[in-house]
């Protein structure tokens, strides 16, 4: 009997253990945004060898290890991005994200923090094998990343506008490594700066009492509901009128010319749910946005497929 006991007690403790652990590496995982950079990686690639690599062959640009050492070092600023913007945000999350937030209880604040030394000494110890302008540019690019969620997340416009460009530096990076400069590159980059940005508003709706109680000044808890939802419908209309121009003006075809004449009514739908303004109708919208952002890189990828055939 004593011993099935103990094999028992054993048992129920290495179960415990492994679950303990399992929940740890999710709750990092969750932590860093990996989700999130995982989604950016993925984008990053697309981008680099379908719109901002007109002339490398694809044999030529997957042994190209310059480029693939920016996008690792970008992947690792935006998992360290991630850790220091938790840390700074702990208190608000478990308020707004509690299952999340659980599940990061699992380990302790100072591993987080070591997580995120470790990785930006990665990046920029690899940045600068590259070169000294790519160690400049991640320089530049972790400093905004902390001192966004040190002081300019809680900044009115500053911070939406701040966490945008900060979501699109790594692929300006990339069109400056490219010299990809033209007039169909640059509306397209106002078009994602424009859902991106309205996405982020959203975003700040759905949590305006949090963010204000926790000294947060979002454009949601600083205007009044009516004006934030002019300023939304009026991003969306100015979205819906770049989408115009790239079509009638740059020549775009293929997939590229179906997402975003696509695009017009997605606008649209927005719009109708904005006028709502109901919760469920916001967290429409943001989810709306969200998975055409992601439709996009796909329609991205499938255009420069049909391209290089």
């Amino acid at each position: 009997m004593g011993s099935e006991k103990e094999s028992f007690q054993q048992k129920n403790y290495i179960q415990k253990s492994l679950y303990y652990r399992l929940s740890q590496f999710v709750g990092f995982l969750l932590g860093a945004r990996f989700f999130v950079a995982a989604l950016l990686t993925f984008a990053l690639y697309v981008s680099t060898f379908f719109l901002f690599n007109q002339e490398e062959s694809f044999r030529k640009f997957v042994f190209d290890f310059k480029v693939h050492g920016i996008i690792f070092c970008t992947v690792l600023s935006i998992l360290a991005g991630g850790i220091i913007n938790q840390f700074y945000d702990f208190e608000k999350d478990h308020v707004v994200k509690p299952f999340r937030t659980r599940i990061q209880s699992f380990i302790k604040q100072k591993y987080f923090l070591y997580a995120y030394l470790v990785l930006t000494i990665i990046s920029l110890g690899v940045a600068s094998f590259i070169s000294y302008r790519v160690l400049i540019f991640f320089i530049v690019y972790q400093f905004f990343m902390w001192f966004y969620s040190h002081k300019l997340s809680r900044i009115l416009i500053l911070n939406n506008l701040t966490f945008v460009s900060l979501t699109l530096y790594p692929f300006f990076g990339m069109m400056v490594y490219y010299e990809t400069f033209s007039k169909k590159v640059l509306l397209m980059a106002i078009f994602l700066f424009l859902i991106l940005l309205c996405i982020d508003i959203v975003k700040d709706t759905l949590t305006k009492s949090v963010d204000k109680a926790f000294g947060y000044i979002t454009i949601p808890n600083y205007f009044k509901s009516k004006n934030t939802k002019i300023i939304l419908i009026s991003l969306l209309i100015i979205t819906m009128a770049v989408s115009m121009k790239l079509i009638a003006k740059t020549g775009i075809i293929g997939f590229m010319s179906y997402y975003f004449t696509g695009g017009l009514f997605v606008m649209v739908i927005c719009i109708y749910l904005l006028l709502n303004y109901s919760r469920r109708a916001k967290f429409l919208t943001l989810n709306v946005l969200r998975f055409w952002v992601f439709v996009g890189i796909l329609a991205m990828l499938l255009n420069g497929i049909e391209g290089k055939l």
